[in-house]
């Protein structure tokens, strides 16, 4: 059980680290809010089928449904369009270094609102190691930025999506974990599509889209591999791993992000990539040293 639990564990942040460059590609030829809509209208329709034919869709009209629908507005529809928003002017770079705050939000609220969590010293150190190790990751590209009015807008955006998906991981433990990750996936891309395609059109009325080939690959690598894949992995990993392992999948996934871009980009290595990616894969260990494994569910 353990080996699937790391399984998961790696392929979602390998997925979630691969979609920072993507998310550039898309947005070079689609407007953000439409492009978020999109993907996550198009992981639903993939899903729909499947939540259909398993039964999955009675726990989306029973009682569960509103606590779902209002998890998928702070997983989905919030973060997504503040996340496609902000990356119109924040380097990918940094995107992914402020998103990285993560761990330290859902410290902070699995405190406040999960009976048993504790800041425990081991926590705060995985928190602050990995936010260092993305800092040391990013360095090199950091220096050469200059400041701009919509530079801190879009930095604020991400660190407000950041806090935003670290409420709704700790909403998901709290209430929704009795829920199979199928329904929990299908019914919050719902959620997610309406509210994002509803915001496209009454603020991105009249802005020109492009449905280039690569534009509409970046479409579908999202929808299937960055949404429809990976929250079905992350609504399995949450019942069955420390709430503090989920905070470290943003500083997994960055490093992924830094490394793929070494790896088929050419971008340059240097002892920033292997320092920080040390500082964030101890990081990760230390907040998943304590995952107990579970009954399959």
């Amino acid at each position: 059980m353990r080996a699937r639990i790391v399984l998961v564990y790696v392929a979602i942040a390998f997925l979630w680290g691969s979609t920072w460059s993507v998310i550039r590609v898309g947005l070079e030829h689609l407007p953000p809010l439409r492009f978020a809509g999109l993907r996550m209208a198009l992981a639903a329709a993939l899903l729909a089928p499947f939540a259909l034919r398993g039964g999955a869709w009675r726990v989306l009209v029973g009682e569960t449904g509103p606590r779902i629908a209002l998890v998928g507005i702070f997983q989905i529809a919030l973060p997504y369009g503040l996340m496609f928003v902000a990356q119109q002017w924040v380097p990918s770079g940094l995107a992914a270094l402020l998103f990285a705050s993560f761990p330290v939000w859902i410290a902070l609220l699995a405190r406040v609102f999960l009976p048993g969590e504790r800041l425990t010293p081991a926590k705060l150190a995985s928190a602050a190691l990995g936010v260092a190790g993305i800092a040391v990751l990013q360095a090199p590209h950091l220096g050469a930025l200059q400041g701009s009015g919509r530079l801190a807008l879009g930095s604020a955006l991400i660190v407000s999506a950041s806090i935003v998906v670290a409420l709704a991981n700790v909403l998901v433990r709290r209430h929704l974990v009795a829920v199979s990750p199928l329904a929990m996936t299908a019914g919050q891309t719902v959620v997610g599509a309406v509210v994002l395609l509803a915001a496209a059109l009454a603020l991105e009325h009249g802005r020109p889209a492009e449905y280039t080939p690569a534009a509409l690959g970046a479409l579908a690598y999202l929808a299937v591999f960055g949404t429809a894949l990976t929250y079905i992995g992350l609504y399995w990993l949450v019942p069955r791993v420390p709430i503090a392992a989920v905070g470290a999948l943003p500083l997994l996934d960055t490093t992924v992000a830094v490394t793929l871009g070494a790896v088929l980009l050419h971008e340059s290595v240097g002892w920033n990539l292997a320092l920080g990616g040390a500082m964030v894969l101890a990081a990760a260990a230390l907040a998943t040293r304590d995952a107990q494994p579970a009954a399959d569910a």
